[in-house]
């Protein structure tokens, strides 16, 4: 047992690289897996704002897609892309020899599940409005519509013009138009232009009348292994532009041989703009922003409820009693369910295997993998968590504590191969 822990001192744990990938790939820490439920019943959310919650389901669903079809092209076996070594005697370089084509159904799903979350805020507003004023005339129902201005001049046109013609809730003093008015793009004053609600309606607008926004690949991060950094902030940061078949992905003088990781990822283009934000990224914070700030902002006319909507309850049946199915709802998102499955595939099982593989006494490394494979994502992204143990080790204490978590690994994987038998 002595070796296994030298050899986790040596190194970074996997519970370092769990934390990483999540940034590398993301730009966010790791997602909980644990809380998946509701216990509320959701008082502030009236019946006849029940039908968001399933808008919201569906949104979050495509998002789901979206990060299945993205975890299928980065575990192609020739990955995002490939490279190829060129060298002119003092410099070996790195060069991008060929890319992965982006499937064309990547931008399909991300416009609808973009559409979808717009549906949510649109669906909410004219909900509330009917609910409010009784059935609308066409004339009137057309004028209902949740407007993106970017200055607060644009917004009062806007609403003097409901104000005249539309229905009573949208009257300008209203404090429906209140809460309108607090969700508006020039309300962030520095960059309206990166508020969600002007980031959705562009893409929206785009996919709309033009085509979904183009998705490609991206290498925001390129590092030396023999110069591991502290954290993801202490980083260089690529040009946030596609690689293109031909760009030198890193250098360094004839003779050298340096490991290298890189973290390739999709990115988004902004419609009428040079930035490339990560494509998952980008659905998160756009789904997060609508299900957490402007769908309970336009129902309250204040601030969000402490019990949040969930993210996705089974809309796939009919329910007698929807509340309830809302309520017993999923917090964990296509989000987090996408960053778990990749964090899984990419560093908690090839950790597990690792660390249990070497340990004296256990199953051969056939059946260790075994065991790690039948493993779902959640669980073992929570065991390689526990490997946390091996990071500050100062003391004997500390020592026994670590080896009792390998331990306890161990037999846990003799229990699956025992039963196997």
């Amino acid at each position: 047992m002595s070796n296994l822990l030298a050899h986790w001192r040596l190194r970074r744990t996997v519970n370092d690289r769990l934390a990483d990938t999540a940034q590398w790939h993301t730009g966010l820490t790791m997602p909980s897996h644990r809380i998946s439920s509701v216990t509320t019943n959701l008082a502030w959310l009236p019946d006849h704002h029940l039908p968001v919650a399933a808008t919201l389901a569906h949104a979050d669903d495509l998002i789901g897609q979206v990060g299945e079809l993205l975890f299928a092209c980065q575990s192609e076996s020739d990955g995002l892309f490939e490279l190829r070594e060129a060298s002119d005697g003092v410099v070996n370089r790195a060069v991008v020899a060929s890319l992965t084509p982006i499937p064309r159904k990547l931008p399909m799903l991300v416009a609808d599940a973009l559409v979808a979350l717009r549906g949510a805020l649109e669906h909410t507003l004219f909900a509330e409005i009917e609910h409010r004023d009784g059935a609308l005339g066409e004339r009137v129902a057309k004028l209902v519509e949740m407007p993106a201005r970017s200055t607060r001049a644009d917004f009062d046109e806007w609403k003097e013009r409901r104000d005249r013609k539309g229905p009573p809730s949208l009257s300008a003093s209203g404090d429906l138009v209140c809460s309108i008015e607090s969700l508006q793009p020039f309300q962030r004053v520095k960059s309206p232009a990166d508020h969600p609600l002007a980031r959705l309606t562009s893409y929206t607008n785009h996919a709309k009348h033009r085509t979904p926004a183009v998705a490609a690949v991206m290498l925001p991060v390129v590092y030396r292994e023999d110069q591991l950094p502290k954290s993801f902030a202490d980083l260089p940061q690529r040009d946030e532009r596609p690689l293109q078949v031909g760009d030198v992905v890193f250098e360094s003088p004839v003779g050298d041989i340096v490991p290298l990781t890189l973290h390739p990822t999709v990115g988004l283009n902004r419609p009428g703009t040079d930035l490339w934000p990560v494509l998952m990224h980008e659905l998160r914070d756009i789904a997060e922003w609508v299900r957490m700030q402007a769908v309970p902002r336009l129902i309250t006319g204040g601030d969000p409820p402490t019990d949040a909507l969930p993210a996705s309850f089974d809309i796939s049946v009919g329910h007698d009693d929807e509340r309830r199915a809302i309520a017993e709802g999923s917090h964990t998102t296509g989000f987090d369910r996408q960053l778990t499955h990749l964090t899984a595939a990419k560093t908690a099982r090839p950790g597990l295997i690792e660390i249990v593989g070497m340990t004296p006494g256990a199953p051969s490394l056939d059946l260790v993998r075994r065991w790690v494979d039948h493993l779902t994502d959640e669980q073992a992204v929570e065991m390689a968590e526990r490997l946390d143990a091996f990071r500050n080790i100062t003391t004997a204490a500390d020592q026994a504590r670590a080896m009792g978590v390998v331990d306890g690994l161990l037999r846990e994987a003799q229990e699956f191969v025992d039963e196997e038998a």
